[in-house]
């Protein structure tokens, strides 16, 4: 019997067709090699849910080959799925930057989840991981410690961009290492993992320098005012900013918000925080500072329920708000998050404050290549082939074009989607039969389904019906009248009779001596109430009969 020959496949479980949830195994016989593990956040249409994931059930089914997870960086889309995954697929060893493991070890010790051996590496090593030889190349991103990956594979190099911008002035002063990365195109790259997020943007992305320039003229223009700024607790650089512009104007600063204090904490322990002696003061202390001479730098950017920010604008925050506080809002509402943030903006305009926000300053910048930028990269790598990620499938699509106008050959390129299984060569890209993948949806410590997202919808927008039925077990017969409770759904006193009336019929038409003869009874009962409500009422509420034997 011929031995099967082994091929490099490429599983794509998340970061496709999304932004968000990104998760890409590289598989070569018993080695599979795991690049980023991340997360996205409910939205309206997923009610109750805490977090989505993505389905690991490929990576429970091939442990055993599982050799390693290599982090691009420390964001939740890339790495707020592990705490799930090493949850069941423990001792899976995992590498990264210094602050991008960091957080990493936080996240786990707050799920109570045993820590996997956390290799910390530096732009322009290369690690071992299996049969797979990576390398990681720093890039600059609206986080410290981002990188791109070279990946040697045995049907030759790997390369997935990560998420990057190109921004030749750095705060934290590390550019990304272009000449390496041409230095790589140069050698020949099999394939290009290229990030699409911004693709529909022209020109180049503005350096976050720019934001800093805003941000002290600001400040400097309001020095009567106590000023709050609400960012990302993970872009350190800008952050590195506003202590710098402060410790320039004579301000102190206090960290408001869970993840803006832990944040700091680690990134000062690693040195790519630097503040002096003085400056930062307890958020418990800010009585003692004239609020002129001081600035928050807090969480809620987006609007977040539980957030510093949306605490503050509610009155529930030991920061209270007033006519006395320019609030800066340094960051862009990600879609779907915009009517909470404007409600944030509302609330804080009624309290008396100054608020500036994106569409009026210059006051974020995305940590995303544009264009000219993903033009530039393409063309460093020169990829055989070329598949577009990190995008919704319009992003991807246009991103494909753009590699294909740079010289990739048509026929070198495809659309991947959840699920997707490529198999690499130099004769081409072959799709093969798709893995189970897809999202998990997280709510507490349970998953939860899609059935029972489809529930909560129905109960959201048609209510609950409930049918309480008492049976006597001895003569099979109702000993109580029927009850019918509403919630979320109006019912006058003649529809509540004739639902009754309707559970009455059914229980008098069915056998009820039979034990298998019960759910057929609740089964029918929900089936001629729904008829009711959908032929009559023009409704569809959830039916759910309760039969209580006695």
């Amino acid at each position: 019997m011929a031995r099967k020959k082994k091929q490099l496949k490429v599983v794509f479980l998340g970061g496709v067709g999304e932004i968000g949830k990104n998760m890409t195994a590289l598989e070569y016989g018993d080695n599979i090699l795991i690049i980023d593990c991340g997360c996205t956040f409910p939205t309206v249409d997923t009610p109750g849910v805490d977090v989505i994931v993505p389905d690991f059930s490929y990576l429970e089914d091939n442990y055993d080959k599982i050799r390693g997870i290599v982090i691009t960086h420390g964001h939740e889309d890339h790495i707020g799925g592990l705490p799930y995954l090493l949850d069941d697929c423990r001792q899976i060893p995992v590498y990264g930057s210094s602050l991008t493991l960091a957080l990493v070890k936080h996240k786990l010790k707050e799920k109570g989840i045993s820590i996997p051996k956390l290799n910390v590496v530096k732009g322009g090593e290369v690690r071992k991981v299996g049969c797979f030889d990576v390398e990681f190349i720093s890039v600059t991103h609206s986080i410290s410690g981002a990188f791109a990956l070279s990946i040697t594979t045995p049907e030759g190099v790997v390369f997935h961009t990560g998420d990057y911008k190109i921004d030749y002035t750095p705060i934290s002063g590390e550019h990304i290492n272009l000449s390496r990365i041409a230095e790589i195109g140069n050698k020949g790259v099999r394939l290009m993992l290229g990030e699409s997020t911004n693709i529909e943007k022209q020109g180049s992305t503005i350096s976050e320098t720019k934001v800093g320039e805003t941000l002290d003229k600001i400040i400097r223009n309001n020095t009567d005012k106590r000023i709050i700024i609400a960012t990302f607790a993970s872009n350190i650089n800008r952050i590195q900013q506003i202590i710098s512009i402060c410790e320039n104007l004579g301000r102190r600063v206090a960290f408001n918000g869970r993840s803006m204090k832990n944040i700091s904490v680690m990134a000062k322990e690693l040195k790519l925080l630097s503040a002096g002696e003085q400056t930062i003061v307890d958020i418990d202390k800010i009585g003692e500072i004239e609020p002129h001479k001081l600035c928050i730098i807090t969480t809620g950017s987006q609007g977040e329920p539980m957030s510093a920010l949306t605490r503050m604008c509610n009155g529930e925050d030991k920061v209270v708000v007033g006519d006395n506080d320019l609030i800066i809002i340094s960051s862009s509402p990600i879609p779907g998050n915009e009517k909470a943030v404007y409600n944030v903006i509302n609330n804080l305009y009624r309290r008396g404050a100054k608020v500036l926000y994106g569409s009026l300053e210059a006051l974020h910048v995305s940590g995303h290549a544009c264009q000219e930028e993903i033009k530039l990269m393409t063309t460093l790598v020169k990829p055989q082939f070329f598949i577009p990620v990190h995008g919704e499938y319009r992003h991807m699509q246009q991103n494909r074009e753009l590699a294909i106008s740079l010289g990739v050959n048509p026929k070198n390129t495809m659309i991947a989607e959840i699920g997707s299984c490529i198999a690499v060569s130099k004769k081409g890209l072959t799709r093969l039969d798709n893995v189970v993948a897809g999202n998990t949806y997280v709510d507490g410590l349970a998953g939860v389904d899609a059935s029972i997202l489809k529930d909560r919808h129905q109960l959201s927008k048609e209510g609950l019906v409930i049918v309480l039925v008492s049976v006597s077990v001895q003569d099979k017969s109702m000993c109580a009248p029927v009850e019918v409770i509403a919630r979320g759904i109006s019912l006058d006193e003649e529809q509540t009779d004739y639902i009754k009336s309707i559970v009455e019929k059914v229980f008098d038409d069915t056998n009820y001596n039979k034990p298998e003869v019960r759910e057929e009874f609740k089964s029918n009962v929900r089936k001629k109430i729904n008829r009711y409500f959908n032929n009559k009422l023009r409704q569809k509420p959830m039916v759910l009969p309760i039969v209580m034997e006695k």
